[in-house]
């Protein structure tokens, strides 16, 4: 039946048995009567409905073959129109997809072997009834603690709108000040990247990277729906990442990190560091420069200039290190040999857990195929192969570079098994391994 309000808290809980057997329901009555429980019986699913809806019952217990009805489908229906009432099945055989029903679709509360155990059954029935009793007053409960906390947030309501009053003026001065220091933001934005251009004139064209990293940050951000605040730090971090090697000379500036002499590395590592501190001083571009200052750090902790590790890297920074590392390895920043697009994001894939964030990199890869026309990575058909992995019909995606820059072979190549030994013996004469991007050959259709 319905909710228990507080006048009936008192009467005694309302029980239906239901059996098509009299013996059955008569034992019941006999176990029941000296029990402060208002009986009710009925030997069909159309008599146990009709008591349902005319008497207060609390807890049904039905048995499972009945006319009609069976028991499960019985208490199904009552769950459904009466979700209050508790349930009970009292079977006399263990028939399991009959009990599954009534767990599934009655939802009921237990069910009972016949012949039952008469002190197991009062247990159950008085548990049962305990439970329902405990749940309807936390109910009742929970409804009063509604009531009351609608009467104070009614006080709150008159209490806060007396405080906007007072305080309209105030955070009307503050909102200006707040779209001033945006203003001032946006400024020192639109500055950085103008200084970032000036900063790059000291590279060779083909070696200047401050403005595809500042786009490739702002075309992830944009997927991402990062928003408008931390776009801007990052569109800043990117842009002046680098201006800690000012200080370098002309050929330190251009020589491939990996190639650097030992005390060049000791200055090499410092340039995050002294990027932020040339930064500090401008109140704006602090978030900005906490990212700089991070961008090097390595996932596994190997990083610098704090060996900060996992998820300690500010985000912004993990995802800066990324565009940073992507961009340079076309350029020949970081290794001797230049990488095109593809080959640079095959080397991050490799280097997840290590220098990158692994839940960034699949996500970033699939931004470069999206924004870059050069990427062909997120092609679902274009796979990486090693020279070993080759077989004939592939069709080459990419040119395919020798180490040293000699191409190899052009895009569109179709290989056949003498060329892919060929290249296999070659790749042993250099001492290289050549990561091959390739078309796979349509699979053949299957005949009807």
């Amino acid at each position: 039946m319905g909710e228990l309000n507080v006048a009936t808290v008192t009467r005694q809980p309302g029980v239906l048995l239901v059996d098509a057997q009299e013996e059955i329901l008569q034992r019941l009555r006999q176990l029941l009567s000296p029990h402060p429980y208002t009986l009710h019986f009925a030997h069909d699913a159309t008599q146990a409905l009709h008591v349902m809806a005319t008497q207060e019952v609390d807890l049904v217990i039905s048995a499972a073959h009945l006319p009609q009805m069976d028991g499960a489908t019985l208490l199904a229906r009552i769950h459904q129109d009466y979700p209050a009432t508790t349930r009970i099945l009292l079977t006399g055989d263990p028939e399991l997809t009959l009990i599954a029903k009534a767990i599934n679709e009655g939802e009921i509360y237990r069910y009972l072997s016949k012949p039952w155990d008469d002190q197991a059954l009062l247990l159950t029935l008085r548990q049962a009834l305990d439970h329902q009793h405990s749940e309807r007053e936390r109910q009742r409960l929970e409804a009063l603690a509604q009531q009351q906390n609608t009467e104070l947030k009614a006080l709150n309501t008159l209490l806060e709108k007396r405080v906007a009053a007072r305080t309209a003026e105030l955070q009307q001065t503050a909102d200006m000040l707040d779209l001033a220091y945006e203003e001032l933001k946006h400024s020192y934005a639109t500055g950085a990247e103008l200084f970032s251009l000036l900063v790059n004139q000291r590279l060779p064209a083909d070696k200047q990277t401050n403005r595809r990293i500042i786009e490739l940050v702002r075309a992830y951000c944009k997927v991402q729906g990062i928003d408008a605040a931390t776009q801007r730090d990052l569109a800043m971090a990117a842009a002046l990442h680098n201006i800690g090697k000012l200080s370098w000379s002309d050929s330190m500036m251009i020589t491939p990190a990996d190639l650097l002499h030992h005390h060049q590395r000791e200055h090499y590592r410092a340039y995050p560091q002294q990027s932020e501190s040339l930064l500090m001083t401008l109140e704006p571009v602090q978030d900005a420069a906490h990212l700089i200052r991070h961008h090097q750090e390595h996932w596994d902790g190997g990083g610098f200039p704090d060996r900060l590790k996992g998820e300690l890297i500010p985000l912004g920074s993990r995802l800066l290190k990324l565009a940073v590392d992507f961009i340079e390895l076309q350029c020949g920043l970081i290794l001797e040999r230049r990488m095109n697009s593809d080959e640079a994001l095959v080397f991050i894939r490799k280097y997840a857990g290590r220098l990158y964030d692994p839940e960034l990199v699949e996500g970033f890869i699939q931004v470069c195929s999206v924004y870059l026309s050069d990427v062909t990575l997120g092609d679902p058909s274009v796979k990486v192969l090693g020279t070993r992995e080759l077989a004939a019909g592939m069709v080459l995606a990419r040119n395919l570079n020798a180490n040293n820059g000699m191409l190899l072979l052009n895009a569109g190549k179709v290989l056949n098994l003498p060329l892919v030994d060929k290249l296999i013996a070659f790749e042993t004469m250099e001492g290289a391994r050549y990561s091959v991007f390739v078309k796979l050959p349509p699979e053949p259709s299957m005949s009807t």
